[in-house]
C-alpha cells in the first residue's frame, strides 16, 4: 500500500486558520503563554501545565503514509491511532513552502516561498529554494518575522536542531531565524540535541527538530521500498526515544511537510520533448507535480489551451489569478504575485510533468514526488504527546 489510490487521490484544500501546518507553532506559543498567540488547534486543554514543547517535522511523513509505515514503525502507528489528527499542509505541498509555513505560522502567500522553484521577478532566473544562499536576500524575500523570533522576544528559550549543512542557508534564515541553531548529522544526534535543549532551561522552552531521510528514500527508491521501510523504522526509533525522554512538564508535537506518491514512467510528460508544451512558455518553474509557467505577453489563453489539450485529465490547468482567488495560497500581496506562474499546472492522480533536458537529470529520475493537491500529498499528521 502506498496511498496512491482511492480517497487518497482526491483533491484536498488547505485549511489555513483551522487545521493546517501554519497553525502548529502559533498554537504551541499559546500553550507557552506568549502574548497574542492564538491556540488555533485547541492544544491548551490537552497540554495544561506544559512549559516546554518540542516540535519535530519528519519530511515526507504524510498521514496516508502512516498505515504503510506501520509494520516497521509501531510507535508511530500507536501514536497516530491514539493521539494523532490529520492537518493539511499549505499549497503547493512541497518542502521549502512547508518549512517556511511552519516557521512563520503564515500561509504561503504571506511569506512568499511559493514553491520548490520559483522565478525571480523581472528576470529569467529560477530560484531553487533548497540551493538558496544569499541572493535574493532571505530577509527581503521572506519578510515575515518567524514564530521563533516572536517566542524569543517573549522570553522563551528557542532552539532549532537540523542538519549541519543547512546552517545559514537562505531557506534556514527564511524559516528558522530566531532560534539557536544546533547541527545534528544523524538521527541519534537529533534526538540527543532536542532532548538536551528541552531540558536545559528553567523557563518556557521551544525546540524545533527536522528529519529529512524518509522523504529522501521515498524520492530515490519509492514509497514502501526497502530503503523507505528502513527509514520508517529509523523514524520510529527517533519517536520512541523522544517520547521516553520527555520531562514531566514537556510535550512533543510531531508533524510533516507533505506526503508522497510514486509516479510511474507512463504517467510522466516531458516538457522538453513536446513543442506543444514549450510554445509561448518563457520560463518553466515549480516542480513535476505543480508547474509554474511564465508565458510570453498575450500568450496565457493559448498556453492554457495547449496544456489542457496535451494533458487532458492528467492535470488541472488554470491561471494564477484563478488559483489565488480560490484561496489556495492564502492572501497574496502584490510583491509576491509574480513568483507564481501566469499559468499553473496542478497534476492529478499519479501524473507529473518532467523536464529531462532543462532541469537537473536526477529530478526526472526520482520515483516518488509531491507538491500537488491530492490527499496523499496535502494531508499530514499532528501527533501530540505530553510527558
Amino acid at each position: 500500500m502506498t496511498g496512491n489510490g482511492g480517497g487518497a487521490a482526491r483533491p484536498v484544500a488547505p485549511r489555513y486558520g483551522g487545521g493546517s501546518l501554519a497553525d502548529v507553532l502559533p498554537s504551541a506559543l499559546a500553550v507557552l503563554g506568549v502574548p497574542g498567540a492564538v491556540d488555533l488547534l485547541g492544544l491548551r486543554p490537552r497540554l495544561a501545565g506544559v512549559r516546554r514543547i518540542a516540535v519535530l517535522l519528519v519530511d515526507g511523513l504524510g498521514w496516508h503514509q502512516i498505515p504503510t509505515a506501520a509494520p516497521y514503525a509501531p510507535t508511530l502507528a500507536g501514536l497516530a491511532a491514539t493521539v494523532g489528527v490529520p492537518l493539511t499542509s499549505g499549497f503547493p505541498s512541497t518542502t521549502p513552502t512547508s518549512l517556511v509555513t511552519l516557521g512563520t505560522g503564515s500561509a504561503p502567500g504571506g511569506h512568499g516561498v511559493l514553491g520548490f522553484k520559483v522565478r525571480v521577478p523581472d528576470t529569467d532566473r529560477v530560484l531553487s529554494h533548497i540551493e538558496w544562499t544569499g541572493d535574493p536576500d532571505p530577509l527581503a524575500w521572506q519578510p515575515i518575522p518567524t514564530q521563533y523570533e516572536r517566542a524569543r522576544a517573549a522570553g522563551v528559550a528557542v532552539t532549532v536542531v537540523s542538519r549541519p549543512e543547512y546552517a545559514g542557508s537562505g531557506l534556514t534564515l527564511a524559516a528558522n531565524r530566531g532560534g539557536d541553531y544546533r547541527g545534528a548529522a544523524d538521527v541519534d544526534a537529533l534526538a540527543t540535541r532536542m532532548l538536551t535543549a528541552l531540558a536545559a532551561g528553567a523557563g518556557p522552552t521551544l525546540v524545533s527538530g527536522y528529519h529529512p531521510d524518509l522523504d529522501r528514500h521515498g524520492h530515490l527508491s519509492g514509497v514502501d521500498s526497502g530503503p523507505w521501510r528502513l527509514a520508517a523504522a529509523e523514524v520510529d526509533g527517533l519517536l520512541a526515544r523522544l517520547v521516553d525522554g520527555l520531562p514531566p512538564d514537556a510535550a512533543l508535537l510531531v508533524t510533516a511537510d507533505h506526503g508522497q506518491l510514486d509516479v510511474p514512467a507512463a504517467h510522466r510528460v516531458d516538457f522538453d520533448t513536446d513543442p506543444r508544451l514549450r510554445a509561448g512558455v518563457r520560463v518553466l518553474a515549480g516542480e513535476p507535480r505543480v508547474r509554474y509557467l511564465h508565458v510570453a505577453p498575450g500568450a496565457t489563453a493559448d498556453v492554457v489551451a495547449a496544456w489542457s489539450a496535451v494533458l487532458g485529465d492528467a492535470a488541472r490547468v488554470t491561471t494564477r489569478d484563478e488559483l489565488v482567488a480560490a484561496g489556495w495560497f492564502g492572501p497574496v500581496p502584490e510583491e509576491h504575485l509574480r513568483r507564481i506562474g501566469d499559468v499553473v499546472v496542478v497534476c492529478r492522480g499519479t501524473h507529473a510533468v518532467v523536464a529531462t533536458r532543462s532541469e537537473h537529470p536526477m529530478e526526472s529520475r526520482l520515483v516518488a514526488y509531491h507538491g500537488s493537491d491530492t490527499a496523499t500529498e496535502m494531508t499530514i499528521p499532528l501527533l501530540v504527546v505530553s510527558g
